[in-house]
């Protein structure tokens, strides 16, 4: 898909907008797990999750080859949106969104804050992405896809800070959506020579991957029903699913109570916040953790971006009470 020289090029053109993000060892969730644990921070972008990346590698190269290019469209549960709406108004190209309807509130604001026209249609990401594909022909606008060699370029660019900060991770735990950022993990573990075992993390409640990866072939769901928005994939991309299936070692499902457990964990261990696919390793960490004693663990924080409603009911309704006495 791509070498390591245009790795490189990538977290140049990254970089230009997203400064490295940490990559913490943090005690109190080696203790909690019972074994070393780095946790790469991409909840601290511009964007709060790991998709800006993708969204500044293919913007740059369709402005240089494409200079002409009137807007471009995409679906998104959120993340995929912002990634595209501050890439292009970096390059001055308009963006249309479409995301579903009852998508997050507050990733729709930011969408809207970042530029972007945003459009509400069907009731999944899936239907989303078909009206979008529909209107990019109708509208001639450029399509932006979910999965794109671009993508996982761009994204694969936190996994080569990581795995040079830390080049003796044992395992590493990656949430798939539509399979970019898994795909740009594995592309840099085995760009750099690394033998870290990369493992896959899903919902139970959308586990298109999980199932594709263990019949070998695509399967699709008729639901997508979980919380963690960005994990929320009914038809797995093939090209995703062959990276995935040749380079990872297996897909862990994770439940939303286990997810919710994760970012409470995050919460009080760290203070960082965590949406649910961002805390999605954890669980799935937290899960395997009898397997885990005595290696070095990565967790990838792929995003903070999580509705103050839905943080409030995971990490408990008495959080707002004990901030108002605090500031009291």
């Amino acid at each position: 898909m791509f070498d390591l020289a245009e790795l490189e090029r990538a977290h140049e053109i990254v970089g230009q907008a997203v400064p490295p993000t940490p990559a913490h060892s943090w005690p109190l969730l080696g203790q909690r797990l019972g074994t070393h644990v780095v946790v790469k921070h991409e909840n601290h972008t511009p964007t709060g999750a790991f998709k800006v990346r993708g969204g500044l590698v293919y913007l740059d190269r369709l402005k240089r080859e494409r200079p002409n290019t009137p807007g471009i469209i995409s679906a998104t549960r959120g993340n995929h949106g912002q990634s595209l709406a501050f890439a292009a108004g970096r390059h001055g190209v308009p963006a249309v969104i479409y995301v579903p309807r009852g998508n997050s509130v507050e990733k729709n604001r930011a969408m809207r804050a970042f530029g972007a026209e945003l459009v509400e249609h069907g009731e999944d990401f899936q239907a989303a992405a078909e009206e979008a594909q529909r209107r990019a022909q109708f509208a001639g606008l450029h399509m932006v896809p979910s999965f794109h060699p671009d993508l996982v370029l761009g994204v694969a660019t936190y996994a080569l800070e990581l795995l040079r900060a830390a080049p003796d991770l044992d395992v590493l735990y990656v949430p798939i959506g539509q399979g970019s950022g898994i795909s740009g993990c594995i592309m840099a573990r085995d760009l750099l020579g690394r033998s870290t075992e990369i493992v896959g993390v899903q919902s139970t409640e959308a586990p298109s991957y999980a199932l594709s990866f263990a019949a070998g072939t695509v399967v699709t769901t008729e639901t997508s029903n979980t919380l963690a928005d960005g994990m929320a994939t009914r038809v797995p991309v093939a090209e995703a699913l062959a990276v995935i299936r040749n380079g990872a070692s297996r897909i862990v499902q994770v439940t939303d109570d286990e997810v919710a457990a994760a970012v409470r964990a995050y919460w009080t261990d760290t203070h960082n916040l965590a949406e649910g696919a961002g805390a999605a390793a954890l669980a799935a960490a937290l899960q395997e953790k009898n397997k885990l004693a005595g290696k070095r663990v990565g967790l990838i924080l792929s995003g903070g971006n999580i509705d103050f409603d839905l943080f409030r009911r995971w990490v408990g309704t008495d959080v707002t009470a004990t901030a108002q006495r605090a500031m009291a």
